[in-house]
């Protein structure tokens, strides 16, 4: 392929390309076939230029509008090639990965935060090259004379956190991918890895017969937080971090999915090539002349010193860099000395990693969106360079509401200092260096619906309901989920398909699915809609538990649901039940009450329910509680019990009038263990003197009460 401009006169899609196409009827074969040819040359040299050398030749809609003609042209006259640029939009769905055997192994490196550790590298390297010190050094010690033999020049580089892959080209065209996997083998992620723009199809300019390169695929900074923002503001949960992120990506079955989303790629070591080098430089200049995008924060040092400086100016710059790391890379340069020095079963001996700090607790806010939630709720939501908080990475922040961001003071850009309440929720505690004017306005308009935002104190609520898209897709995806109704065969992908088609506009709409609509659409086929169907209509008699959950009332999980059931016993019973009477149900304090009589209470929610009736779903009313025969005991389950579950247990001593609690006390009566117990609470109950039962005691002892195990 041809890499500069002028090797290629007459492309009329390099320098200037026109963006106006005749018709594609107009065409005829042979006119449409070398126009594709330029085209994909074209697109290949505008890919280098903006990937590789980080200066495109043309705007953005530009190539837009030459890759659109390139894809018209390939449908049109069946012109597809493999390499095309054209195949990196996704493909099929796989139904799983393959294992693939690595063509060189793909070690992990020694690392440390230490410096005295990169110090130790250093000496052990020298000591097995046999270059000798001029004065001794102790162990540890943080400072280095000249070798009397000679010194080790150091090639340094960035260690990303993303993932790695192993990339495999023959005859400059894209072979296969896997990623690292257990340095022996890895996953089959060849469909995946095409996606990735920054990955070429062919490779440019001279380049060997077969080569393997081991690059990161990792999302940059700013599109992780582009994409998270967008996450949020459709009400999905924002990804931890970027690595998380990149990894789930690439592990994706379906390589469409992959392919919508911002991942990039550095190459940084080659692993097999019919072509030697005599250093890591040279190698490293070598890859973008064949297309391959490297950083252009490695350089060549002379000693372990100017390495540990590399790795410092990483630290005060990587607050800057567009991409995540984790620390230096500290390689020897001579490839010749590499082999020397070998590998051990895990890790080579020429290369080390000196960790960069964690960041903790402070960090800045890059953004700030407004997630509409299930009942339209306005939540701010800060989105963060990743930080550690109590060994725990945040990426994410509450604001909480307007009120507390206006005392914040808190805007985009801010320096702030991240606290979890309760060491679980994170939150934004204070401001500690202000980047901004003012703060953060908060919307009067819903950022999904564009309707009116309404205030009740200091929650704002979007007035949409579910003419919301947000609220609407939030509310179905919670019936559908595990926490829910659990009906399987609607993702979060699915979902929105049925609803972009119009098929699904309320709950109800759920049980209204015809088999023959489902089959039409992308991805779907005869037995999934049939499947979906079946599990539809499976679901049309839930339990009271699961169905109140379903709901998706405000402050009810399984656990109150259940409880609500165990009370009331019918939905028309806990539909009716006044605050009262709903603060006599355990686990049922005032706020939940509040919450469960105003969604009860609502007109919209009740014909909602009643719409779901008509449809044939009514929720199985439960038995309620039938005596106090084990009035006054409380017990604690642990292991696996055989013939029921430990929450089947659960809810039957509950109905005699016990007490079923999660953790051992002093209050607890008896510990009922089945199979595999937890050794936590087996120590707990031997230390507070609690009486432990397996199986067999414990059906005895409700045999004595006349109690039956259903």
């Amino acid at each position: 392929m041809s890499t500069d401009a002028r090797e290629a006169p007459d492309n009329p899609f390099i320098e200037d390309p026109p963006t106006d196409f005749d018709d594609v009827d107009d065409l005829t074969e042979e006119a449409a076939r070398r126009q594709a040819e330029q085209l994909r040359e074209a697109l290949r040299y505008h890919d280098r230029r903006y990937y590789v050398e980080t200066d495109p030749r043309i705007p953005d809609r530009a190539y837009d509008a030459l890759f659109a003609r390139l894809s018209a042209l390939e449908s049109a006259f069946d012109l597809q090639t493999e390499d095309s640029p054209t195949r990196q939009v996704g493909g099929e769905p796989l139904d799983a990965f393959d294992t693939v055997e690595h063509v060189a192994p793909m070690r992990s490196i020694d690392s440390s935060g230490d410096v005295e550790d990169v110090y130790d590298f250093d000496r052990r390297v020298h000591d097995r090259l046999g270059l000798s010190q001029t004065e001794g050094d102790s162990a540890g010690q943080a400072s280095l004379d000249a070798y009397a033999d000679g010194a080790v020049e150091y090639f340094c580089e960035p260690k990303f956190d993303g993932l790695s892959v192993e990339v495999v080209y023959e005859d400059g065209r894209y072979e296969r991918a896997a990623t690292r996997g257990n340095g022996e083998t890895g996953d089959d992620v060849t469909a995946n890895v095409r996606t990735i723009r920054s990955i070429p199809l062919r490779l440019s300019g001279d380049f060997p017969d077969y080569l393997a390169v081991r690059g990161e695929v990792y999302i940059p900074r700013d599109a992780f937080q582009a994409y998270n923002r967008e996450r949020v503001e459709r009400g999905d949960d924002p990804f931890a971090n970027p690595r998380n992120a990149a990894a789930g990506t690439l592990r994706q079955l379906d390589p469409s999915v992959t392919a919508e989303r911002p991942l990039d790629c550095f190459f940084f070591d080659v692993l097999d090539a019919s072509r030697r080098f005599s250093t890591q430089r040279e190698r490293q200049e070598t890859l973008p002349e064949w297309g391959l995008k490297v950083n252009d924060r490695s350089t060549l040092v002379d000693d372990i010193e100017a390495a540990v400086d590399y790795r410092d100016d990483l630290v005060e710059d990587r607050d800057d860099l567009d991409y995540e790391v984790d620390g230096a890379v500290i390689k020897v340069n001579d490839l010749e000395q590499c082999e020397r020095l070998g590998s051990t079963s895990r890790a080579p001996r020429w290369a080390y990693a000196y960790k960069l700090p964690a960041r903790t607790e402070e960090t800045t806010v890059r953004d700030i969106v407004v997630q509409v939630g299930r009942t339209g709720r306005l939540t701010p939501v800060a989105l963060l360079d990743p930080v550690d908080v109590a060994g725990v990475t945040v990426s994410r922040a509450s604001l909480h509401n307007p009120d507390q961001i206006a005392d914040l003071g808190v805007a985009v850009g801010d320096r702030v200092k991240i606290q979890r309440a309760g060491d679980v929720i994170p939150y934004v505690d204070e401001v500690v260096e202000d980047n901004s004017e003012g703060h953060f306005a908060f919307p009067d308009h819903c950022p999904v619906c564009e309707s009116a935002v309404e205030f009740d104190g200091p929650l704002a609520f979007c007035t949409g309901g579910l003419a919301c898209p947000a609220q609407l897709k939030r509310a179905i995806e919670h019936y559908v989920s595990r926490g829910g109704l659990d009906i399987d065969g609607l993702g979060e992908q699915k979902l929105d398909q049925l609803i972009e088609a119009g098929l699904v506009e309320s709950i109800p709409d759920l049980y209204d699915l015809r088999v023959a609509d489902l089959a039409r659409l992308d991805g779907w086929g005869e037995t999934s809609a049939e499947n979906l169907a079946r599990e539809l209509e499976a679901k049309t008699e839930p339990s009271l538990d699961d169905f109140l959950a379903a709901l998706g009332v405000p402050e009810v999980g399984p656990t109150t649901a259940t409880s609500l059931a165990r009370a009331f016993g019918s939905l028309d019973a806990v539909m009716d039940a006044d605050e009262d009477e709903l603060q006599a149900v355990d686990d049922v304090g005032p706020t939940v009450a509040h919450e469960i009589r105003e969604f009860f209470g609502s007109e919209r929610n009740r014909e909602v329910i009643a719409d779901l009736r008509e449809h044939g779903v009514e929720p199985r009313s439960v038995e309620v509680e039938t005596g106090d025969a084990l009035s006054g005991l409380t017990f604690v389950f642990t292991g696996a019990l055989d013939g029921y579950t430990r929450e089947e247990a659960q809810a039957l001593v509950e109905r005699h009038g016990a007490n079923a609690t999660g953790s051992v006390s002093g209050n607890t009566d008896y510990l009922v263990a089945g199979e595999s117990p937890g050794g936590s609470k087996l120590t707990d109950a031997e230390s507070e003197e609690v009486p432990v039962l397996d199986q067999e005691a414990f059906e005895a002892l409700l045999a004595d009460h006349d109690i039956e195990v259903e």
